[in-house]
């Protein structure tokens, strides 16, 4: 997927959550239909056997394929995605200190739409991958 991904540009994106703020994942990547995170890994990220815990996995893929689905191009015209299904495969350890994070839409309609997602370590391998189905909804959320 990385070969063909859009660098994301600032002005499209307002602000993180405070949740991905303390995650510590960025948006690098967004076009349409495709979406890329990074994530350094920190120690409080880690379960109790020291490698990256599972819902750290399925926070990225959520988050990673909502945002596949949900690019405009467009400052004044943002969508956001609802997660209606999601599923996480853990494969592998990661080795490195960085997390990357890649989703893209396979499918869906104007306002549905399926994607699947994949999280792999500094030296490409997959540790985790997923698929998930989302809604689109336009203007705020709260």
């Amino acid at each position: 997927m990385t070969e063909k991904m859009t660098p994301i540009n600032p002005e499209l994106i307002e602000g993180q959550s405070a949740f991905q703020t303390h995650l510590g994942y960025q948006l690098t990547h967004w076009g349409e239909g495709h979406a890329r995170l990074e994530q350094p890994l920190s120690p409080f990220l880690m379960n109790r056997i020291g490698i990256p815990h599972g819902g750290n996995y399925a926070t990225l893929l959520d988050t990673v394929m909502g945002f596949s689905g949900v690019y405009t191009g467009q400052k004044n015209r943002r969508l956001f995605a609802i997660t209606m299904s999601l599923t996480v495969n853990f494969v592998a350890q990661p080795d490195g200190d960085t997390l990357f994070a890649e989703g893209r839409v396979v499918g869906g309609g104007n306002r549905s739409f399926f994607a699947e997602g994949r999280i792999f370590d500094e030296n490409g391998v997959v540790v985790a991958h997923g698929s998930g189905a989302f809604q689109r909804r336009e203007g705020a959320m709260r």
